[in-house]
Protein backbone atom coordinates (compact mmCIF):
# COMPACT_ATOMS: atom_id res chain seq x y z
CA UNK A 1 0.00 0.00 0.00
CA UNK A 2 1.35 3.38 -1.00
CA UNK A 3 1.56 6.28 1.34
CA UNK A 4 -0.67 8.37 -0.92
CA UNK A 5 -3.43 5.82 -0.67
CA UNK A 6 -3.50 5.86 3.12
CA UNK A 7 -6.08 8.03 4.82
CA UNK A 8 -6.29 8.41 8.60
CA UNK A 9 -9.30 6.91 10.27
CA UNK A 10 -11.68 9.54 11.62
CA UNK A 11 -11.74 9.53 15.41
CA UNK A 12 -14.66 11.06 17.24
CA UNK A 13 -13.80 12.78 20.53
CA UNK A 14 -16.57 14.00 22.78
CA UNK A 15 -15.92 17.24 24.63
CA UNK A 16 -19.11 17.02 26.67
CA UNK A 17 -18.75 16.72 30.46
CA UNK A 18 -20.71 14.07 32.32
CA UNK A 19 -24.10 15.38 33.44
CA UNK A 20 -24.13 17.05 36.85
CA UNK A 21 -26.67 15.85 39.36
CA UNK A 22 -29.78 18.02 39.46
CA UNK A 23 -29.77 18.00 43.30
CA UNK A 24 -26.34 17.56 44.90
CA UNK A 25 -26.32 15.18 47.87
CA UNK A 26 -26.34 16.75 51.31
CA UNK A 27 -22.97 16.85 53.03
CA UNK A 28 -22.46 13.97 55.40
CA UNK A 29 -22.88 15.19 58.97
CA UNK A 30 -20.86 14.10 61.99
CA UNK A 31 -22.70 12.11 64.69
CA UNK A 32 -25.57 14.16 66.10
CA UNK A 33 -24.65 13.38 69.72
CA UNK A 34 -21.16 14.74 69.13
CA UNK A 35 -22.55 17.96 67.65
CA UNK A 36 -24.97 18.33 70.57
CA UNK A 37 -22.16 17.84 73.08
CA UNK A 38 -20.00 20.48 71.38
CA UNK A 39 -22.85 23.00 71.05
CA UNK A 40 -23.84 22.65 74.70
CA UNK A 41 -20.27 22.83 76.00
CA UNK A 42 -19.46 25.84 73.83
CA UNK A 43 -22.69 27.69 74.67
CA UNK A 44 -22.46 27.04 78.42
CA UNK A 45 -18.69 27.43 78.59
CA UNK A 46 -18.32 24.23 80.60
CA UNK A 47 -18.11 20.50 79.94
CA UNK A 48 -19.70 19.83 83.34
CA UNK A 49 -22.68 22.11 82.69
CA UNK A 50 -23.11 20.58 79.24
CA UNK A 51 -23.16 17.13 80.84
CA UNK A 52 -25.86 18.26 83.29
CA UNK A 53 -27.98 19.69 80.48
CA UNK A 54 -27.64 16.58 78.31
CA UNK A 55 -28.02 14.09 81.16
CA UNK A 56 -24.65 12.42 80.60
CA UNK A 57 -21.26 12.44 82.32
CA UNK A 58 -18.58 15.06 81.73
CA UNK A 59 -16.37 12.25 80.44
CA UNK A 60 -18.96 11.41 77.79
CA UNK A 61 -19.02 15.05 76.66
CA UNK A 62 -15.23 15.07 76.41
CA UNK A 63 -15.28 11.86 74.35
CA UNK A 64 -17.95 13.20 71.98
CA UNK A 65 -15.96 16.38 71.38
CA UNK A 66 -12.75 14.44 70.69
CA UNK A 67 -14.70 12.29 68.24
CA UNK A 68 -16.05 15.40 66.52
CA UNK A 69 -12.58 16.97 66.27
CA UNK A 70 -11.24 13.76 64.74
CA UNK A 71 -14.10 13.60 62.24
CA UNK A 72 -13.75 17.24 61.18
CA UNK A 73 -9.97 17.24 61.27
CA UNK A 74 -9.85 20.57 63.12
CA UNK A 75 -9.51 21.47 66.81
CA UNK A 76 -12.57 23.01 68.45
CA UNK A 77 -11.10 23.86 71.84
CA UNK A 78 -7.68 25.09 72.87
CA UNK A 79 -6.47 23.07 75.86
CA UNK A 80 -4.84 25.33 78.45
CA UNK A 81 -3.58 24.82 82.03
CA UNK A 82 -6.62 26.63 83.43
CA UNK A 83 -9.25 25.00 81.24
CA UNK A 84 -10.31 25.21 77.61
CA UNK A 85 -11.25 27.99 75.18
CA UNK A 86 -13.01 27.93 71.82
CA UNK A 87 -10.95 28.19 68.68
CA UNK A 88 -11.84 30.99 66.25
CA UNK A 89 -13.50 28.55 63.84
CA UNK A 90 -15.58 27.00 66.62
CA UNK A 91 -16.66 30.40 67.92
CA UNK A 92 -17.83 31.39 64.44
CA UNK A 93 -19.78 28.15 63.97
CA UNK A 94 -21.46 28.15 67.40
CA UNK A 95 -24.36 30.60 66.68
CA UNK A 96 -25.35 28.65 63.58
CA UNK A 97 -25.28 25.35 65.43
CA UNK A 98 -27.33 26.82 68.28
CA UNK A 99 -29.95 28.14 65.85
CA UNK A 100 -29.99 24.77 64.11
CA UNK A 101 -30.63 22.83 67.31
CA UNK A 102 -33.25 25.37 68.37
CA UNK A 103 -35.08 24.90 65.05
CA UNK A 104 -34.79 21.13 65.40
CA UNK A 105 -36.21 21.31 68.91
CA UNK A 106 -39.07 23.50 67.73
CA UNK A 107 -39.89 21.04 64.96
CA UNK A 108 -39.96 18.16 67.43
CA UNK A 109 -42.09 20.22 69.81
CA UNK A 110 -44.51 20.98 66.97
CA UNK A 111 -44.92 17.24 66.43
CA UNK A 112 -45.68 16.80 70.13
CA UNK A 113 -48.16 19.67 69.97
CA UNK A 114 -50.13 17.85 67.30
CA UNK A 115 -51.59 15.91 70.23
CA UNK A 116 -54.50 18.20 71.21
CA UNK A 117 -54.68 17.07 74.84
CA UNK A 118 -51.00 17.09 75.77
CA UNK A 119 -50.19 18.03 79.39
CA UNK A 120 -49.02 21.50 80.34
CA UNK A 121 -45.50 20.97 81.71
CA UNK A 122 -44.33 22.92 84.77
CA UNK A 123 -40.72 22.89 86.00
CA UNK A 124 -40.08 23.93 89.59
CA UNK A 125 -37.42 23.92 92.27
CA UNK A 126 -38.00 20.78 94.40
CA UNK A 127 -39.00 22.68 97.55
CA UNK A 128 -41.38 24.90 95.55
CA UNK A 129 -42.91 21.91 93.77
CA UNK A 130 -43.52 20.11 97.05
CA UNK A 131 -44.44 22.92 99.45
CA UNK A 132 -45.97 25.64 97.25
CA UNK A 133 -47.23 24.13 94.00
CA UNK A 134 -48.46 20.71 95.11
CA UNK A 135 -51.11 22.04 97.56
CA UNK A 136 -52.59 24.13 94.72
CA UNK A 137 -52.82 21.42 92.07
CA UNK A 138 -56.29 20.22 93.12
CA UNK A 139 -57.81 23.70 92.82
CA UNK A 140 -55.86 24.29 89.61
CA UNK A 141 -57.44 21.20 88.05
CA UNK A 142 -60.88 22.40 89.14
CA UNK A 143 -60.23 25.81 87.57
CA UNK A 144 -59.07 24.19 84.29
CA UNK A 145 -61.17 21.04 83.84
CA UNK A 146 -59.77 18.70 81.22
CA UNK A 147 -56.30 20.28 81.32
CA UNK A 148 -53.57 17.82 82.28
CA UNK A 149 -50.68 19.15 84.35
CA UNK A 150 -47.24 17.55 84.66
CA UNK A 151 -44.65 18.76 87.18
CA UNK A 152 -40.88 18.22 87.00
CA UNK A 153 -38.69 19.03 90.00
CA UNK A 154 -35.23 20.33 89.02
CA UNK A 155 -32.45 22.39 90.58
CA UNK A 156 -31.88 24.84 87.71
CA UNK A 157 -34.53 26.70 85.72
CA UNK A 158 -35.03 25.59 82.10
CA UNK A 159 -34.31 27.91 79.20
CA UNK A 160 -37.71 29.37 78.19
CA UNK A 161 -36.51 29.72 74.59
CA UNK A 162 -35.60 26.09 73.96
CA UNK A 163 -36.60 23.65 76.73
CA UNK A 164 -39.85 21.72 76.50
CA UNK A 165 -41.46 23.02 79.73
CA UNK A 166 -44.32 25.50 79.40
CA UNK A 167 -43.90 27.23 82.77
CA UNK A 168 -41.08 27.39 85.29
CA UNK A 169 -41.35 28.30 88.98
CA UNK A 170 -38.10 29.30 90.69
CA UNK A 171 -36.56 31.88 92.99
CA UNK A 172 -35.08 34.45 90.66
CA UNK A 173 -34.99 38.09 89.68
CA UNK A 174 -38.22 38.63 87.76
CA UNK A 175 -36.71 41.58 85.88
CA UNK A 176 -34.38 39.17 84.08
CA UNK A 177 -37.30 37.86 81.98
CA UNK A 178 -39.74 40.49 80.61
CA UNK A 179 -42.58 37.95 80.45
CA UNK A 180 -42.07 36.64 84.01
CA UNK A 181 -44.44 37.34 86.89
CA UNK A 182 -43.23 37.74 90.46
CA UNK A 183 -45.34 36.16 93.19
CA UNK A 184 -45.01 38.96 95.72
CA UNK A 185 -41.93 39.94 97.73
CA UNK A 186 -40.31 37.27 99.90
CA UNK A 187 -38.57 37.36 103.28
CA UNK A 188 -36.77 35.14 105.77
CA UNK A 189 -37.26 34.84 109.54
CA UNK A 190 -36.65 32.19 112.24
CA UNK A 191 -39.49 29.71 112.89
CA UNK A 192 -39.95 26.80 115.30
CA UNK A 193 -42.68 24.96 117.19
CA UNK A 194 -44.81 27.23 119.44
CA UNK A 195 -43.55 25.66 122.68
CA UNK A 196 -39.96 26.51 121.76
CA UNK A 197 -40.88 29.97 120.47
CA UNK A 198 -42.27 30.89 123.91
CA UNK A 199 -38.80 30.40 125.43
CA UNK A 200 -37.05 32.66 122.93
CA UNK A 201 -37.27 36.24 124.17
CA UNK A 202 -34.46 37.83 122.14
CA UNK A 203 -32.18 36.71 119.28
CA UNK A 204 -29.42 36.17 121.87
CA UNK A 205 -31.41 33.16 123.12
CA UNK A 206 -30.66 31.41 119.84
CA UNK A 207 -27.11 30.78 121.10
CA UNK A 208 -28.39 27.79 123.05
CA UNK A 209 -30.59 26.37 120.29
CA UNK A 210 -30.03 24.06 117.34
CA UNK A 211 -30.09 26.08 114.13
CA UNK A 212 -31.52 24.23 111.11
CA UNK A 213 -30.21 25.06 107.62
CA UNK A 214 -31.05 24.36 104.03
CA UNK A 215 -27.81 23.41 102.26
CA UNK A 216 -28.42 25.82 99.35
CA UNK A 217 -29.44 28.75 101.58
CA UNK A 218 -26.78 28.12 104.22
CA UNK A 219 -26.01 31.86 104.40
CA UNK A 220 -29.56 32.88 105.38
CA UNK A 221 -28.87 32.71 109.12
CA UNK A 222 -25.87 35.02 108.83
CA UNK A 223 -27.86 37.48 106.70
CA UNK A 224 -30.79 37.59 109.15
CA UNK A 225 -28.58 37.94 112.24
CA UNK A 226 -26.55 40.75 110.63
CA UNK A 227 -29.71 42.83 110.20
CA UNK A 228 -31.98 41.70 113.06
CA UNK A 229 -29.30 41.21 115.73
CA UNK A 230 -26.08 43.03 114.74
CA UNK A 231 -23.19 42.20 117.05
CA UNK A 232 -24.88 39.00 118.21
CA UNK A 233 -22.64 36.18 119.45
CA UNK A 234 -24.86 33.55 117.87
CA UNK A 235 -22.83 31.33 115.54
CA UNK A 236 -24.80 31.40 112.23
CA UNK A 237 -23.00 28.30 110.90
CA UNK A 238 -23.87 26.03 113.82
CA UNK A 239 -26.37 23.22 113.30
CA UNK A 240 -27.21 20.59 110.70
CA UNK A 241 -27.81 21.33 107.01
CA UNK A 242 -30.36 19.45 104.90
CA UNK A 243 -30.09 18.80 101.16
CA UNK A 244 -33.86 19.28 100.81
CA UNK A 245 -35.70 22.23 102.33
CA UNK A 246 -38.68 19.99 103.06
CA UNK A 247 -36.47 17.85 105.33
CA UNK A 248 -35.32 20.91 107.25
CA UNK A 249 -38.94 22.01 107.56
CA UNK A 250 -40.00 18.58 108.85
CA UNK A 251 -37.23 18.78 111.47
CA UNK A 252 -38.51 22.18 112.62
CA UNK A 253 -42.12 20.93 112.81
CA UNK A 254 -40.96 17.98 114.91
CA UNK A 255 -39.28 20.35 117.40
CA UNK A 256 -35.68 19.54 116.46
CA UNK A 257 -34.58 23.19 116.30
CA UNK A 258 -35.09 26.63 114.80
CA UNK A 259 -35.27 26.96 111.02
CA UNK A 260 -34.54 30.06 108.98
CA UNK A 261 -37.80 29.99 107.07
CA UNK A 262 -38.75 31.44 103.72
CA UNK A 263 -42.16 33.08 104.05
CA UNK A 264 -43.28 31.81 100.64
CA UNK A 265 -42.76 28.22 101.86
CA UNK A 266 -43.60 28.27 105.57
CA UNK A 267 -46.60 30.65 105.61
CA UNK A 268 -49.18 27.80 105.66
CA UNK A 269 -47.44 26.25 108.69
CA UNK A 270 -47.57 29.60 110.50
CA UNK A 271 -51.24 30.03 109.64
CA UNK A 272 -52.08 26.52 110.87
CA UNK A 273 -50.14 27.00 114.12
CA UNK A 274 -47.67 24.18 113.45
CA UNK A 275 -44.87 26.74 113.54
CA UNK A 276 -44.44 30.11 115.20
CA UNK A 277 -42.13 33.07 114.60
CA UNK A 278 -40.51 34.06 117.93
CA UNK A 279 -39.11 37.27 116.43
CA UNK A 280 -41.26 39.37 114.16
CA UNK A 281 -38.47 41.04 112.19
CA UNK A 282 -38.30 39.58 108.69
CA UNK A 283 -35.48 40.30 106.26
CA UNK A 284 -36.32 40.73 102.57
CA UNK A 285 -34.62 38.38 100.12
CA UNK A 286 -32.87 39.47 96.95
CA UNK A 287 -34.84 36.97 94.88
CA UNK A 288 -38.51 36.04 94.88
CA UNK A 289 -40.82 33.28 93.73
CA UNK A 290 -41.18 33.87 90.00
CA UNK A 291 -43.24 32.26 87.24
CA UNK A 292 -41.68 32.31 83.77
CA UNK A 293 -43.59 31.19 80.65
CA UNK A 294 -41.91 29.44 77.75
CA UNK A 295 -41.35 31.64 74.70
CA UNK A 296 -40.45 28.97 72.12
CA UNK A 297 -42.77 28.03 69.27
CA UNK A 298 -45.17 25.31 70.27
CA UNK A 299 -45.42 26.24 73.96
CA UNK A 300 -48.77 25.29 75.48
CA UNK A 301 -51.51 27.73 74.48
CA UNK A 302 -52.91 27.95 78.04
CA UNK A 303 -49.66 28.62 79.87
CA UNK A 304 -50.40 32.34 80.41
CA UNK A 305 -53.85 31.55 81.86
CA UNK A 306 -52.36 29.05 84.28
CA UNK A 307 -49.57 31.43 85.24
CA UNK A 308 -52.04 34.22 86.02
CA UNK A 309 -54.22 31.81 88.02
CA UNK A 310 -51.26 30.75 90.16
CA UNK A 311 -50.32 34.38 90.86
CA UNK A 312 -53.92 35.22 91.76
CA UNK A 313 -54.14 32.20 94.10
CA UNK A 314 -51.03 33.38 95.93
CA UNK A 315 -52.39 36.91 96.26
CA UNK A 316 -55.71 35.62 97.60
CA UNK A 317 -53.93 33.49 100.20
CA UNK A 318 -51.33 36.22 100.86
CA UNK A 319 -48.62 33.59 100.33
Amino acid sequence: MSIAAWEPEEISVSTRSPPLPVKPPRPRLPPLNALRAFEAAARLGSFVKAADELGVTAGAVTQHIRQLEATLGVPLFRRMPQGVALTDAAREALPKLTRGFDLLGQAVQALRDSEPHRPLAIAALPCIAQLWLSPRLGRLQQAFPGLQISVSAMEDPPDPRRDSHDLSLFYRDAAAEPSALRIGPDAILPVCVPALAERLVSPADLAGQTLLHDAVWRGDWARWLAIAAPGSRVDPARGPAFSLYSLALDAAVSGAGVLMGRMSLIAPHLAAGRLAAPFRQAVATADSLTLTPATHLGAHARRIEVMEWLVASAEAAQI
